[in-house]
């Protein structure tokens, strides 16, 4: 289905997109199931990109590949994280009051610094991973983080009762979801083996203490929540296989 790919591509990324016109709270819903192929698509973009600067300063490449991921995506999910950050350090344990943060537009220490710390490390692991010629990762993670969206929709309740988050939730394919993450993981292991494995387990491990963190503070998921797992996502995975390549 054209439309929901659209609508995914149109909402993760600021890459220029058909006009897809009115849309309906089913095929929004429907949209989480395109999530990891837009991932897909972003890592081709990585992919090329890091194939074009083959035989450059891998200091220079790995910065460019960030400024150009980050430019992809819109700072959407970078907005979430901070949104987050802030929310959590500020909310000190009470749920009305970290839900309140979350809502405010401006960006407060924890934010910036959290975020800050994510690019880094983000850069750190690009630069490990190019200088070993390690493209899979520009595919598979990418992929991974992005599938984290519908699996917390699929298992943790979303907190907030209106906007686009809302609608996602409550149509939500939940059957075909299933079915896009147990894919995902099986292309995981296929393109990486045994590095692939462990990229799964990390990520698996991280999604269970962020889904802990977040139903002890708020009982549950909202968008920003959900932004800042692709974000954190995308770093501990980068990281975890720049340890398997040079290990």
């Amino acid at each position: 289905m054209i439309k929901p790919l659209l609508i995914a591509l149109q909402f993760l990324t600021r890459l220029p997109v058909p006009d897809t016109g009115a849309v309906t709270d089913r095929q929004i819903g429907q949209s989480l199931l395109y999530y990891p192929m837009v991932g897909l698509i972003i890592g081709g973009l990585l992919v090329l990109a890091a194939w074009i600067t083959e035989g450059g300063p891998e200091g220079v490449r790995a910065a460019l590949l960030l400024v150009i991921w980050t430019l992809i995506t819109g700072f959407l999910h970078l907005d979430g994280l901070a949104d987050s950050a802030d929310a959590w350090a500020g909310g000190l344990g009470d749920r009305e009051k970290t839900l309140a943060i979350m809502k405010d537009p401006s960006a407060g220490p924890a934010g910036v610094t959290v975020v800050l710390l994510v690019l880094l490390a983000k850069f750190a692991a690009l630069e490990a991973l190019l200088n070993q010629a390690s493209y899979v990762a520009l595919i598979l993670v990418p992929m991974l983080s992005r599938a984290m969206i519908p699996l917390l929709l699929l298992t943790t309740d979303y907190v907030r009762k209106n906007g686009l988050g809302s609608a996602l939730a409550t149509h939500h394919p939940k059957r075909a979801s299933l079915w896009v993450i147990f894919s995902c993981a099986i292309f995981t292991i296929f393109m990486a083996g045994s590095s692939g494995l462990w990229l799964l387990i990390t990520l698996t491990m991280l999604f269970l203490s962020l889904r802990r963190m977040m139903i002890q503070r708020i009982q549950g998921v909202t968008g920003d929540t959900l932004g800042a797992t692709v974000e954190l996502s995308e770093a501990v995975g980068l990281m975890m296989l720049a340890v398997v390549v040079f290990y």
